[in-house]
């Protein structure tokens, strides 16, 4: 084993180690949370927007938030940015390599154009190359006014097939007793944060014996890792033939990635934009988002597909990308700044 291996071991399992029990945690923090909402007789409406929908984003925003406390910006820019490029080019891309989704107009109609609209807010709120205080205030404003147009939605008589309420409120555990519900409530929450900081810790480690930035790891290596659960939920959906809801479940991800991922580390501590940003990481994810909407309207009123070529053109471009991050300067192929 050379040095750098031997280095770079104990980062590398604790980064993997960490992605597990985040995984696992984030499941019993959720169904611990809601048990507990409904016993206090929370409805399954409210507790599908709120704790379904930020327990699903919980493990990006704590790896998120960790990382800005203890100074890695890079990280927890990257993970936002790279969990929805992540999301739209590999989850959706090798779910339809897999299984070929039939995409109704639903979802086209309302999603699509709130996640374009949060891309642009995001990408004008950074444009002066800072991520500041007030910019993470307002984009977790704007979560919170998400969940609440979600809500009215899910109230209204037009919307009670609303994908991103379906997708949320499907997720909702089964009842658990009030006891077990807050055991279940405050280990996920103890074992979400120690997780977080050990990938933070591991991750952070690797790149600095690497020799690389922060950002390339959270774009990549931690991207990956947070965006495992949104590939397994969008498998999960198009084996039950249920594609609005694997869509949505990727959209809903990429909302809650933007508005809450990346406006919290900006709450945190308030950081420059790290370069690249702006100039490829959000282009691309532009692109993506482009390319899936072209694929899922369709033509004449008839239903979109995203089949397999589809998903081969999306795993394409991220390969592409992935590519030029990687001979980027300061990347682990492109020497330094």
């Amino acid at each position: 084993m050379t040095p750098l291996m031997a280095e770079l071991a104990l980062p590398l399992v604790g980064v993997l180690v960490g992605f597990v029990i985040l995984v696992r945690a984030a499941d019993r923090f959720i169904e611990g949370a809601a048990g507990l909402a409904r016993n206090l007789g929370v409805s399954p409406l409210v507790v599908g927007l709120t704790i379904v929908g930020f327990g699903t984003s919980a493990p990006e925003m704590l790896v998120s938030g960790l990382a800005a406390w203890e100074g890695n910006s890079g990280i927890a820019i990257g993970n936002a940015l790279g969990s929805n490029i992540t999301n739209l080019a590999l989850v959706l891309g090798v779910t339809a390599l897999l299984i070929p989704m039939r995409v109704g107009s639903a979802i086209l109609r309302r999603e699509f154009p709130v996640m374009l609209l949060v891309m642009v807010a995001a990408l004008l709120l950074l444009v002066d190359d800072r991520l500041s205080s007030l910019d993470g205030g307002l984009l977790l404003a704007g979560m919170v006014a998400y969940v609440g147009w979600l809500a009215w939605l899910a109230r209204s008589d037009s919307s009670s097939t609303d994908p991103m309420v379906a997708t949320l409120t499907e997720e909702i555990p089964d009842a658990l007793s009030t006891g077990r519900a807050l055991v279940w409530t405050l280990v996920g929450l103890v074992l979400l944060l120690g997780s977080a900081r050990l990938i933070v810790w591991g991750a952070a480690t690797a790149a600095a014996s690497l020799g690389i930035s922060d950002l390339v790891i959270g774009l990549t290596v931690v991207a990956i890792g947070t965006s495992l659960p949104e590939l397994a939920a969008a498998l999960s959906s198009a084996r039950k033939r249920e594609f609005e809801m694997a869509l949505g479940n990727v959209i809903g991800s990429n909302i809650f990635n933007l508005l809450g991922v990346l406006g919290l580390p900006g709450v945190i501590h308030a950081t420059a934009v790290p370069a690249g940003v702006l100039e490829r990481d959000f282009p691309v994810m532009l692109l993506l988002t482009a390319l899936v909407f072209a694929f899922a309207l369709g033509r004449g009123g008839c239903d979109g597909h995203i089949n397999r070529r589809e998903g081969g053109i999306l795993v394409a471009v991220y390969l592409g990308w992935l590519t030029w991050l990687l001979l980027s300067p300061g990347s682990l192929l492109g020497g330094t700044t």
